[in-house]
């Protein structure tokens, strides 16, 4: 049989990860597609949004094309839960035509790749390809990198400066691996910003890498699928910060508060009080499940920084326990003074 072809999807909090893969479930064109969700948290929020698509084979297996990881980051998780969870896919493999990655935010994508490696892996699946989706409004203000033009005017001055933190490393780290790089929330921002915001990541990106917009997840499949890099044999051409270390470490004062709070709220009430919360703590992404007041369905809230979007997703389940959930991912959170701040 042939190798099934794995695509990763990776890129910092709340860039349009889970929205990209929903769109290509929604629009798969017949093919067979399971789906390894990487969740930072307890909370399998990404997941449960991702069924709520409706677009598995309604096969009694069909639930299980959807596969979370919950035990932090992936890449550093890959031997305990990856690996097997891969054994378990690739065991279904006469029925799948693809696999989706979906990475957690603050994953960095060559460990993962380097998995592909593995004997018992590379000799059934191969890395398609790496897509890297950027949050164009985030990155015009500042939020994941900093100012655009500061930071290309240290790196121009001083190109041995030590001026990263260990979030921008990791950013360049995903750009540097990236087959694809998908700009997302291109219309929050004028067409200068846009292009000012192209034009800087065309500096960063590997040569031949395109940048291309994307509104919503919508793009077409065929831009997402069939890269054919074999991504796994060609790691060496794709630099890292992390290329001479036996391991990574992420930043420890990051972490993530899963909350599941039996309480009903009004969404302007709710997105005030987070927003109250952003600007009190350091915390770089919200997402959840909300239950609001004489609301037959559940509301879909995420939020990055002090912006917020909310959708009503799926009717409550006739045997389902109606809970506002939230996973509120942060520097050096603590859960009482989340919860506090909003219950």
């Amino acid at each position: 049989m042939h190798k099934i072809p794995v695509t990763v999807i990776t890129g910092f909090l709340g860039a349009g990860k889970t929205t990209l893969v929903r769109h290509l479930l929604q629009n798969n064109e017949g093919r067979r597609i399971a789906v390894l969700v990487n969740e930072f948290g307890e909370v399998g929020i990404d997941g449960d949004l991702l069924r709520s698509c409706q677009v598995c084979d309604e096969d009694e297996a069909a639930d299980n094309n959807i596969v979370e990881l919950t035990n932090g980051c992936l890449c550093c998780t890959v031997q305990e839960e990856f690996y097997p969870t891969m054994q378990e896919l690739l065991k279904r493999r006469d029925r799948l035509d693809c696999i989706l990655v979906e990475t957690s935010g603050l994953a960095l994508p060559k460990p993962l790749v380097q998995a592909f490696r593995w004997e018992e892996i590379r000799t059934q699946a191969t890395v398609d390809g790496v897509v890297t989706v950027v949050d164009c409004e985030a990155l015009a203000a500042g939020q994941v990198v900093g100012d655009l033009d500061a930071l290309a005017q240290q790196r121009q001055a001083d190109p041995n400066l030590e001026h990263e933190t260990p979030i921008e490393e990791l950013f360049e780290d995903q750009l540097a691996c990236s087959d694809l790089v998908l700009l997302t929330k291109t219309d929050a921002v004028d067409g200068a910003t846009q292009t000012k915001v192209e034009q800087w990541l065309k500096d960063e990106v590997p040569k031949g890498v395109k940048i291309v917009p994307c509104q919503q997840g919508a793009i077409a499949s065929e831009l997402l699928l069939g890269f054919n890099a074999a991504v796994e044999d060609n790691l060496d051409q794709r630099h890292s910060h992390h290329d001479h270390e036996k391991e990574h470490d992420h930043d420890d004062d990051i972490n993530s508060v899963q909350l599941s709070l039996d309480q009903a709220f009004e969404p302007k009430a709710l997105t005030q009080k987070l927003q109250a919360l952003v600007k009190e703590q350091e915390i770089y992404r919200i997402k959840g499940f909300v239950d609001v007041p004489n609301k037959p369905m559940r509301l879909v809230l995420q939020g990055v920084g002090n912006r917020f979007d909310s959708f009503y997703d799926r009717p409550w389940g006739a045997d389902e326990t109606r809970q506002t959930k939230l996973v509120v991912i942060g520097r050096e959170l603590e859960k009482a003074q989340v919860e506090a701040a909003i219950a």
